[in-house]
């Protein structure tokens, strides 16, 4: 059972929410955690197998049919049309978490331009165009709240991903310009930067047990943190609890120092 199974917030009871990058990770956590609260949840993911078997999986035991959308967030028009598809069939977006990123490793003289504007596509430009396709229908439902996904590697001066860096702290300049824009409209926007958070995939790729043990040791609370430390933080920003908390970010890393 997740950590934050005993929380419930009812004010998602039915409420439309859309998480990208869903299929695994801390997406598929969040998709997970909005969905035993009674959300209708869509989650967009380009990995076709893992999103529809989370779909699949998810929607035997929860209230609504837990809805899969196959697309790449760097297509703008398949941004747009998907969310429109979400719209119809769910109704207006109440809760968007703009979540999907690749912290791919990359050497600063190995960058290309190519590669600089595909990382940007791929971590930051659609944070703002999912968040431009999803506000007329959120703004028209009279409001909702936005949580944007940043990250802590940008404040450790890390120096295996510069575009990723840059990427994750424009995030929260986004997140900031958008509260100021969309407060007026009762729509909240918000910014999470998780610490080490270890999945399967950063298990597979870049984490080691003696690099794990390494970041608990500098973190307060000296344990691993995994996926489902990142929902609880998601469904309080998206709650009537945080119902006057726009323009902020707040660190999940078990106190890093």
């Amino acid at each position: 059972m997740m950590a934050h199974a005993g929380a419930q917030f009812p004010e998602f009871r039915d409420r439309s929410v859309l998480i990208t990058g869903g299929g695994s990770g801390i997406g598929a956590a969040i998709v997970e955690g909005f969905a035993r609260q009674g959300a209708k949840v869509s989650f967009i993911d380009i990995a076709d197998a893992d999103g529809r078997e989370l779909a699949e999986r998810l929607s035997r035991d929860s209230l609504h049919p837990v809805r899969f959308h196959h697309a790449d967030l760097r297509d703008i028009p398949a941004i747009r049309s998907t969310v429109d598809a979400i719209v119809a069939h769910s109704g207006p977006i109440g809760v968007l978490v703009n979540n999907a990123a690749r912290d791919d490793r990359h050497d600063l003289e190995a960058v290309t331009e190519e590669y600089w504007d595909n990382n940007q596509a791929t971590n930051l430009r659609h944070v703002f165009f999912t968040t431009q396709a999803v506000v007329p229908s959120m703004r028209a439902a009279g409001g909702g709240a936005i949580i944007n996904m940043s990250s802590i590697a940008f404040l450790l001066n890390m120096p295996e991903f510069p575009a990723y860096s840059t990427a994750k702290a424009g995030v929260i300049g986004l997140t900031k310009s958008l509260a100021g824009k969309l407060g007026p409209d009762n729509i909240r926007v918000n910014c999470i930067l998780p610490g080490m958070i270890v999945t399967d995939r950063q298990m597979k790729l870049w984490l080691t047990e003696e690099g794990i043990a390494q970041t608990v040791q500098r973190q307060c609370i000296k344990k691993i943190l995994h996926a489902d430390a990142i929902v609880g933080p998601c469904l309080f920003l998206a709650s009537d609890c945080a119902a006057a908390v726009s323009a902020q970010s707040l660190i999940v890393d078990g106190g890093i120092f």
